[in-house]
Parts: C-alpha cells; sequence; structure tokens
C-alpha cells in the first residue's frame, strides 16, 4: 500500500488545483464586484439626472473632476474585472497549455489596450473646449 492510499482525501488534495494562487484572483474578483455596485450605481444615476442628450453635454460632464475622476475609476475597475472573468473563464475551459497561455496573453492585451484607449479618450475630452461658434448641433 502506498503512503498517498492511507491520506485522507483533504490530505491528497493539498498542493493541487487552484488554491495555489487562486483565494487572491478569488478574491480580487469579489472587491472589484463589491466596487462595481457603488460606481455603476453613480453612472446610472448621473445618466437619469443629467441632460446628456448631446456631445457637448457630455463633454461638459465628463469635464467636472468629479465626473472625470469616478468615470475613469468606473472603467479601471470594470474593464479589470472582466478580464478577471474572462481569465478564469479561459483557465477552466482551455485544456492545452499552449492555447491557454496565448489566450490569456490577447485577453490580457486586449484588455490594456481597451484601458488604454479610454483613458485616452478621457483624457482628450478634459482638453476640449467649445466655443458658440465651434459647436454645430
Amino acid at each position: 500500500m502506498t503512503h498517498q492510499k492511507r491520506q485522507s482525501p483533504l490530505g491528497q488534495a493539498r498542493g493541487h488545483g487552484s488554491a495555489k494562487s487562486g483565494s487572491h484572483h478569488w478574491t480580487l474578483q469579489r472587491m472589484t464586484s463589491v466596487a462595481l455596485v457603488p460606481l455603476g450605481l453613480w453612472f446610472f444615476y448621473s445618466l437619469i439626472t443629467n441632460d446628456l442628450s448631446n456631445y457637448q453635454a457630455v463633454v461638459t460632464w465628463l469635464q467636472s473632476p468629479f465626473s472625470f475622476a469616478l468615470m475613469g475609476l468606473t472603467l479601471l475597475v470594470a474593464l479589470y474585472h472582466g478580464a478577471l472573468g474572462l481569465q478564469v473563464v479561459l483557465e477552466d475551459y482551455v485544456y492545452n497549455e499552449g492555447t491557454k497561455f496565448i489566450t490569456l496573453l490577447g485577453v490580457k492585451l486586449i484588455f490594456a489596450s481597451l484601458a488604454l484607449g479610454a483613458f485616452y479618450a478621457l483624457i482628450h475630452i478634459q482638453s476640449l473646449s467649445f466655443s458658440s461658434t465651434e459647436f454645430v448641433h
């Protein structure tokens, strides 16, 4: 009889599976989802209470330091949460290690590109200014 057969199921399972680094990932996913609740409520409240019916109104709203900061935080947390969730799906359902590595790398690059693009757009909006003759309805 081998030593492994005399161990309890818990003893046999220790050191195997996602328990090596999965708890940190799980915690980050829960933290981002909890953070998205108030950020999402702020975003939808802002959409409802502000007249964002045209481009100039949206730009003016996002040029406010408060809206700018919360929108940046919302985008950062939402994109990070999405990347974490997609990573879990790929780790669970892609069995070939090479394919898994390439797809995980691709997901990280895509989400990093989305974050850079979103922050570039927000910073660009901060630099916009409108005069009454520039903006045509």
